[in-house]
């Protein structure tokens, strides 16, 4: 049996890291369903502490998701814990571009308040390690 998944980022601050990751990778937050958090709410599910504005969106104050905009990709979850980042991700995305826009989408990235860590190639292949605003990385290849 084949099974579907998603990627989760364990991080301090949801909302503004999937904004950050939407835009670098040209996908779309997930839309909050206002009226199903209210209800939540209101039929005792969940506490007003649960929600936060985004925007001036209603959503969940735990998490944030973001989605390639034709559902083709597993989604980004974003996930709210008390602990900082501190040691190096066993697992992070490669951003694959063209040979040629390499250092244009690492200059977009950083300018967008990536840092780049190192550079790095193996045979023909190179790539760029990034961490993204909260210390995540990610390659750019």
């Amino acid at each position: 049996m084949a099974h579907t998944f998603q990627v989760t980022f364990d991080c301090t601050d949801p909302h503004p890291l999937a904004d950050w990751w939407a835009d670098a990778l040209g996908w779309q937050r997930e839309p909050s369903d206002e009226a199903f958090i209210r209800r939540m709410v209101a039929e005792g599910h969940a506490a007003e502490s649960d929600t936060t504005t985004h925007r001036g969106e209603l959503v969940w104050a735990e998490g944030a998701a973001v989605v390639h905009p034709e559902g083709t990709m597993p989604r980004l979850l974003f996930q709210r814990v008390p602990e900082v980042k501190t040691v190096k991700n066993r697992v992070h995305l490669d951003l694959r571009v063209a040979p040629a826009d390499v250092e244009a989408e690492v200059a977009r990235l950083v300018a967008a308040g990536a840092t780049e860590l190192h550079r790095a190639s193996q045979g023909p292949h190179r790539w760029v390690t990034l961490a993204d605003p909260e210390g995540n990385e990610l390659c750019v290849s």
